[in-house]
């Protein structure tokens, strides 16, 4: 598949450059209509509305509260108060309604206790009457099922209560002739009124009309050329290594280890991620919960970006996980490691360790503990790092940077800068989460907006350069100063 997968959306936060963010986005949205012509991104996104075959109709997800779950875990119950829920997770669902965003999916969570797939107050109530959206609701794959415990445990009250709820649209990817009977019998029964039936079907006409789908139904393939082009790909690597945030650089009181040396005449390449596409992409990504290995979509790789950034004469070794000795006697100048997490999504992302899979740990004790190394933390969230970092020369966390792992190493060797800040905290163990920064035991590892900041090696150049420069009209001017006062006074002026 050739196609450009770019850097978690989350992250690309940490660039603070609004015109990154805004030219991933249209490409994604150019991108996006290759496949088709109606879907759902991530939340939130606005509604475009240009030509009728060159629309994405957005999608806000997942409403509401799925962030704040208890302990994190995925489809549990959020506990807070009504105030918090607004003033903390509905903001994001308030812009999106205002910048026209068109549908908007239900989360599988609970708030206090209530599924949100049934809950009328805030679906109907404040997200329809108070909001005033416009568009259609759409439930999440299987999400009525899940409104009963175990879920499918009494369909046809799950569909009364979402579609009561205020569902417009649901998602039954399997047994539909079950939901459109139940739909049906509680209908003609009267359990479920005619005007909440018509409310969602002008819903879903209304985003479908203006969308233009009756007048031209398929997708308009006059774009598929632009499918992993290299203008894609140049785009992508530099969200990369704008969203890269330098943690550590040096021991304490050493001299920094970035940028590395592309001379260098023999340098360690290792780790479970330095040569893996599918671990650099993460979850979501060509299957559900992504994939591992580099067959199943074009792309550099961390090894691979090595390979093409240092000089011919440097030889690389790699070894996904090196024993001490091995490192100890080949005398490499330095080691790149690359570790982190494997590709998860929803469900199995769940963690209460949030430790990186082995065999990181051993990597970076046996390579850091016998030479210079840079650690490349590749994953979707912060994990457990603190343990390592004394023995760790450079830090980078570099999240999921897509297939374009070059961004990574144009930082590490110095072709570009390390600009990016932490858009979270960084814990120092799992028992300190849930950690804010309001918090009065707030100790972090690395707090919230962290991340120093580097120049290139062209402009670290050009400003000794300049330097240079300047200072040599200067010890002109003190020489024939000093001549001439010697010449007429026989004296050596003191400065």
């Amino acid at each position: 598949m050739n196609t450009t997968i770019y850097t978690a959306y989350i992250w690309n936060g940490i660039t603070n450059d609004a015109s990154i963010l805004y030219s991933v986005s249209i490409i994604l949205f150019v991108r996006l209509l290759n496949h088709l012509c109606f879907l759902y991104l991530f939340s939130p996104f606005t509604l475009f509305l240009n030509s009728a075959r060159d629309k994405v109709a957005a999608c806000a997800k997942h409403f509401v509260g799925d962030g704040g779950t208890t302990r994190g875990i995925n489809e549990n119950n959020t506990v807070i108060d009504v105030h918090g829920l607004l003033s903390m997770y509905m903001p994001a669902y308030s812009y999106s309604v205002i910048k026209g965003v068109s549908t908007i999916m239900v989360s599988y969570s609970s708030w206090n206790g209530e599924k949100m797939h049934a809950n009328h107050e805030l679906i109907t109530g404040f997200l329809k009457n108070t909001l005033k959206f416009k568009g259609f609701v759409i439930s999440d794959w299987q999400g009525i099922d899940r409104i009963t415990s175990p879920p499918h445990l009494n369909y046809t009250y799950s569909v009364q209560a979402a579609i009561q709820a205020g569902i417009d649209m649901v998602m039954v990817p399997f047994n539909h002739t079950e939901f459109v009977d139940d739909l049906t019998y509680l209908v003609n029964s009267k359990v479920i009124p005619m005007d909440r039936i018509d409310d969602a079907v002008e819903r879903i006409l209304l985003v479908k009309f203006t969308m233009g789908l009756f007048e031209n139904p398929f997708a308009d393939f006059s774009l598929v050329h632009e499918l992993g082009s290299q203008a894609h790909r140049d785009l992508a690597r530099e969200a990369v290594r704008k969203s890269l945030v330098l943690l550590k650089n040096g021991k304490g009181g050493t001299t920094p280890l970035l940028p590395l040396s592309k001379k260098a005449s023999k340098i360690l390449v290792a780790g479970t991620h330095a040569d893996n596409l599918g671990y650099q992409c993460g979850g979501w990504t060509i299957n559900w919960q992504g994939f591992s290995g580099n067959n199943y979509t074009r792309g550099t790789t961390i090894l691979g970006a090595i390979n093409s950034t240092v000089d011919p004469s440097t030889e690389i070794v790699y070894r996904e996980n090196p024993d001490a000795d091995f490192v100890k006697s080949n005398n490499f100048d330095y080691a790149i490691v690359a570790v982190g997490e494997p590709p998860y999504a929803e469900t199995a992302g769940d963690s209460t360790t949030l430790t990186m899979m082995d065999p990181g740990p051993s990597v970076i004790t046996n390579v850091c503990g016998a030479v210079k190394c840079v650690v490349v933390i590749i994953s979707g969230r912060p994990i457990v790092i603190e343990p390592y970092v004394s023995t760790i020369d450079a830090l980078v966390a570099a999240w999921l940077p897509g297939t374009e792992g070059q961004g990574v190493i144009d930082a590490l060797y110095g072709d570009y800068g390390f600009s990016g800040k932490l858009p979270r905290t960084w814990f120092k163990t799992v028992d300190q989460l849930p950690m804010n920064v309001e918090d009065s035991h707030y100790d972090p590892l690395f707090p919230l907006g962290f991340g120093l900041k580097t120049d290139s090696v062209a402009s670290i150049v050009s400003r000794s350069t300049s330097a240079a420069a300047l200072e040599g009209p200067c010890l002109f001017i003190l020489i024939i100063t000093i001549s001439l006062s010697f010449y007429f006074t026989g004296k050596i002026p003191i400065y």
